[in-house]
């Protein structure tokens, strides 16, 4: 592809400030997500919580890298499933699209990673922290928007295709509980399930919003999650679990070509 470098220009708008003094065996870490940082500061960066002591703003978390990594993210994938699925109409490959790029999933492959140990966290976050799938799908969105800025797109897209390949290579993909929801609704006839925000509170580097979802005929149910989005997958998922719904372990039904890709 010819994006490699095009973005090289682009350079962090201050210093890079943040170190990954007393962090356990940063080489390992490297090992494991596969590529050796030439500007070391850029990982410090991707492991920086925005919560994080001595921050001194937002701007120096991760949450420029998790911008641009998700981008580097969605374009790879959706150009994986467009090879390893050639009979697949849009709307499949839209809903596997959306299963393997969610925070879950990305917190999975981060978990592969081992990250957590070296998440730069504020005194004030709870141990669990380092194990969120909400932080760990950040950080590695946020690591992959890093290799980018260090080594070109070609080897941030090599490491998507290592880091998600075995994913895509699998004879389906778990639905999330939102997708998996609104197909059951609609092959029992009902309408789309509706989501509503009850409330948002929790500081700013760590929101809490509850969700509420709706279906016709049921009564509904509430829980919470640390973005809007991952709230209303929580409602779906207790919702599912409430009625008895066997709904979260339904798997997309498409075969895959024998091209291997990811492989």
């Amino acid at each position: 592809m010819a994006l490699d470098g095009a973005l090289e220009p682009i350079v962090p708008a201050r210093p890079l400030t943040t170190t990954l003094s007393g962090k356990p065996d940063i080489a390992a870490l490297e090992s494991r997500i596969g590529h050796t940082f030439a500007q070391s500061g850029l990982l410090a960066r991707a492991l920086t919580h925005v919560s994080a002591d001595k921050l001194r703003s937002r701007v120096d978390s991760y949450q420029r890298l998790e911008f641009l990594g998700d981008r580097v993210l969605g374009l790879t994938i959706a150009e994986m499933l467009y090879e390893l699925f050639p009979g697949a109409e849009e709307g499949e490959l839209s809903r596997r699209f959306s299963a393997l790029v969610r925070k879950e999933t990305c917190a999975e492959v981060a978990r592969g990673w081992d990250v957590g140990p070296h998440l730069a966290l504020g005194r004030g976050e709870k141990a669990s922290a380092r194990d969120s799938a909400g932080v760990l799908g950040d950080v590695c969105e946020s690591i992959l928007g890093a290799v980018f800025l260090d080594a070109g797109f070609d080897t941030a897209r090599d490491l998507v295709r290592r880091a998600f390949g075995d994913r895509l290579n699998a004879p389906g993909v778990i639905l999330d509980p939102k997708t998996a929801l609104q197909e059951w609704a609609q092959g029992a006839g009902r309408a789309p399930p509706s989501y509503r925000e009850v409330s948002r509170g929790g500081p700013a580097h760590k929101p809490v919003f509850v969700i509420a979802v709706d279906v016709e005929g049921f009564d509904g149910a509430t829980a919470e999650g640390s973005s809007k989005r991952m709230g209303e997958q929580a409602a779906a998922a207790l919702f599912a679990e409430k009625h008895n719904l066997a709904i979260a372990a339904r798997r997309a039904a498409v075969a895959p070509n024998k091209s291997g890709v990811g492989a």
